[in-house]
């Protein structure tokens, strides 16, 4: 599990969290303040008021709400599927996260428990997905591992933790399957999938090099897998709850017991999210050559300026969590592309500016994320009309975009980057109040004068 579990709702946090990380308890689950705000709909809560007499009518209810919310449809949309043609999406998070980490391959191994359609193959951890592009059905050759053996997946799935092989040469636990192309491999890394009520499965990468992996992008998978890893826990819950509502003869501490289970799963995905999030804005940041925090230093002066401006808390704290995943489409950029001092090239520059768009993409597949994807979307607006993605201008770029726009470009001037050394504070507000009307929105501009003025 994560190690930070505050248990408070989305819009009842505040910014002064401990260690001063901003991230601390960004959706985490309090069960009784989710279900009340979000998961129990006014039609159900007058149903249990008054219409519901009965316990078991009443359990069946919540049920029947609990999983229509976290149903397939609603979740990572990656999970259950009914054959393994369908299993190639695990082919695309596989490569996806070959991007992330800048590795050379990623494979994903589950248990026969939750590799549907594998009830028949011979190993015991079936690949179910690869980063690896192949002229043939790859699931035909039914790969994978029996947990008898000994090697570097199964003795992290078997451990329950990250096992990371420097060297592949100098140890024993690396046994190359030849069709994954793995004798060239020359260091790798083992991620067990869990959380607290199943082990699912392995996630392992691979480098051709000898390359020890940054730790920031080691904390970053695990966070993923034990995403997933409850992910595919809740989705097995839900299917039992589903066989359960369909059993006339259920009793009243069967369902109550099904309904614990259903609801801790749902608080544990919350923490898994919130540590996707702490660890995905800490990698974006990594990636992007920053010497500070910048997504975070983005989203605290984000949170300053809407705070003068006098809006709500739901729509501040929507604003600040754009703020920082804002430049969450840098993850899947080669780190190089950042590092370099020298002239971009064509292509290379308009990687760099098509980066929201990658970041709206990987947010749509991430449902808890959806409501700040408008913020995101349109953060490369200018005022004047000239910006990206769609040329809105003034008012008809949403507000948050354009608050998140003056936030990150102080932030970056006053940033040192492996390209240039920060610049002053006063020639960064230069520069603001120069394209203020043009880039920015005045009213934005003010009311971060504003900020700057009452930090002094």
């Amino acid at each position: 599990m994560p190690e930070e579990q505050n248990g408070v709702s989305l819009f009842g946090r505040t910014l002064d969290l401990v260690d001063g990380d901003p991230m601390e308890e960004i959706f985490a689950l309090n069960l009784g303040d989710f279900i009340s705000e979000y998961l129990i709909s006014d039609d159900l809560a007058n149903k249990i008021g008054s219409d519901i007499r009965s316990k078991s009518e009443k359990l069946t209810s919540q049920l029947k709400e609990l999983i229509s919310i976290y149903s397939l449809d609603n979740t990572l949309k990656v999970l259950g599927f009914n054959s393994k043609e369908e299993y190639v999406i695990y082919n695309a998070i596989a490569k996806t996260l070959t991007q992330i980490l800048d590795i050379d391959a990623c494979h994903i191994y589950l248990t026969k428990e939750f590799a549907r359609e594998f009830q028949n193959s011979d190993k015991d951890l079936p690949l179910v997905g690869t980063s690896l592009d192949f002229e043939y059905n790859i699931y035909d050759k039914d790969l994978g591992y029996k947990l008898s053996r000994k090697n570097l997946a199964v003795n992290a799935f078997k451990h329950i933790k990250t096992i990371e092989i420097e060297n592949v040469s100098e140890s024993e636990l690396f046994k190359p399957i030849k069709e994954l192309d793995e004798e060239k491999v020359k260091s790798a890394l083992a991620v067990p999938m869990h959380n607290n009520a199943n082990i699912v499965g392995v996630v392992v990468i691979e480098n051709y090099k000898l390359k020890k992996i940054k730790k920031v992008y080691i904390k970053l998978l695990e966070s993923i897998a034990g995403l997933f890893g409850t992910s595919l826990s809740l989705q097995k819950s839900i299917d039992e709850t589903q066989e359960l509502l369909e059993d006339e003869a259920a009793s009243v501490p069967e369902l109550q017991h099904q309904r614990a289970e259903l609801t801790a799963l749902i608080g544990d995905l919350g923490d898994y999210q919130q540590a996707f999030v702490e660890k995905l804005v800490k990698a974006v940041d990594e990636k992007g050559q920053y010497k500070v925090a910048h997504s975070q230093n983005v989203a605290k002066l984000a949170k300053k300026i809407c705070n003068q401006l006098k809006l709500n808390e739901k729509t501040t704290d929507l604003i600040y969590y754009a703020g920082l995943l804002q430049n969450i489409g840098r993850i899947t950029l080669p780190e190089a592309l950042f590092a370099s001092d020298k002239k971009l090239t064509k292509d290379e520059w308009e990687k760099l500016q098509n980066h929201p768009n990658v970041g709206v993409n990987l947010l749509m597949n991430i449902n808890f994320l959806s409501e700040v994807i408008p913020y995101i979307h349109y953060h490369k607006e200018r005022w004047d009309g000239r910006g990206e993605p769609e040329g809105l201008k003034g008012n008809s770029i949403p507000l948050g975009s354009r608050i998140i726009a003056v936030a990150d470009a102080y932030s970056a001037m006053i940033s040192d980057r492996a390209y240039r050394k920060a610049m002053s504070k006063e020639q960064a507000i230069d520069i603001i109040k120069e394209e203020s009307g043009a880039k920015w929105d005045p009213l934005v501009v003010d009311a971060l004068l504003d900020v700057l003025r009452k930090s002094k």
